[in-house]
């Protein structure tokens, strides 16, 4: 050992405890793992989580459940497993507000970076850059023209404040120097009702909920948001190509476990939820409503996500953007 032990009779029983804990770590799981969804049934996050969990509970021996805890942006779920014991039958599925909430809402019960310990990215959802139909900016290029020369005159609807497509129009905003009025709405349904209605010009929408309305020509894409153009919409250019870099937005959905759960333990959840992303009809679900499946080592997981927390960060310092 690395360090030497004085033999008390507290180290004595310290000691006894140690084969005991060995042994039952290769009879891991013995009872159900829970992962905890930190929204409402039916969204993105709860449909990965329901469709990898039955993958996973064939590899662990075990079932796995769904047990949705949604409210507060996250937090209530994510708060949940931050306080759950870290023996690995406790996990968490959340989304792009794991890397919001931290500088939205400064006083978090939890610290993300200390509570968690990421597992990996469920699917990768590309954000695209809409305008209504009939509206007069046919490319991006017009679109930044109009929001710099009258700024007050484009307004840009999102699910609410703080939410991605919020952040995502904002960051888009500030690397092409323009600005736009945010109008808010309460979830991305009537928000896209009303960009395809034309009482609001603009939207960023994520590609799977909106790709049904932009092939009825209701919504018209300007630019994807991301570092390749979709597969879905091969002719949409990135922001990138349209002459705005450093702008890539995207919704996402990981899965978390608390911090501390023994490496053995957290090996095997790791291997089981592999086994589950890489089974083909996994990959072809997820891709069907849009997303891409997240295929990046653990170190790249951590690298990504590390990633959409400084830029989310940033972009609501910069601009000044507070809960409401």
């Amino acid at each position: 050992m690395a360090f030497r032990i004085k033999f008390s009779a507290l180290a004595v029983a310290a000691l006894c405890t140690v084969p005991l804990l060995a042994s039952a770590q290769p009879n891991w799981p013995s009872k159900p793992v829970t992962i905890v969804v930190a929204y409402p049934a039916g969204g993105a996050a709860d449909m990965l989580a329901r469709l990898v969990a039955p993958k996973m509970a064939t590899v662990l021996g075990q079932s796995v459940v769904i047990e949705n805890r949604g409210g507060a942006a996250g937090q209530i779920g994510a708060g949940y497993v931050a306080q759950a014991k870290p023996d690995g039958y406790t996990l968490l599925v959340d989304g792009g507000g794991y890397a919001i909430n931290p500088t939205l809402f400064p006083k978090l019960p939890y610290d993300p970076a200390k509570a968690f310990t990421p597992l990996g990215i469920l699917g990768v959802f590309p954000l695209v850059l809409t305008v209504s139909p009939n509206y007069s900016a046919k490319t991006t290029a017009e679109l930044v023209q109009t929001a710099r020369s009258a700024p007050d005159a484009v307004s840009y609807a999102s699910p609410g404040t703080g939410s991605t497509q919020h952040l995502a129009t904002e960051q888009f905003l500030q690397q092409a120097k323009a600005k736009m009025v945010h109008i808010p709405y309460k979830g991305g349904s009537p928000a896209m009702a009303d960009v395809m209605g034309g009482h609001v010009p603009v939207y960023v929408a994520n590609i799977g909920s909106s790709l049904s309305n932009i092939k009825a020509n209701k919504l018209r894409p300007l630019a994807v948001m991301a570092a390749r153009r979709s597969a879905l919409l091969p002719d949409v250019p990135t922001l990138a190509e349209a002459g705005v870099p450093n702008a890539e937005a995207y919704e996402w959905n990981g899965m978390f476990m608390p911090a501390g759960v023994p490496p053995a333990v957290a090996a095997k959840l790791a291997e089981a939820l592999k086994v589950a992303l890489d089974a083909p009809e996994v990959k072809e679900r997820i891709t069907s409503v849009g997303g891409e499946p997240f295929t990046g080592s653990n170190a790249e997981v951590r690298k990504f996500i590390d990633l959409q927390t400084q830029r989310m960060g940033k972009v609501m310092r910069d601009g000044n953007i507070k809960a409401e």
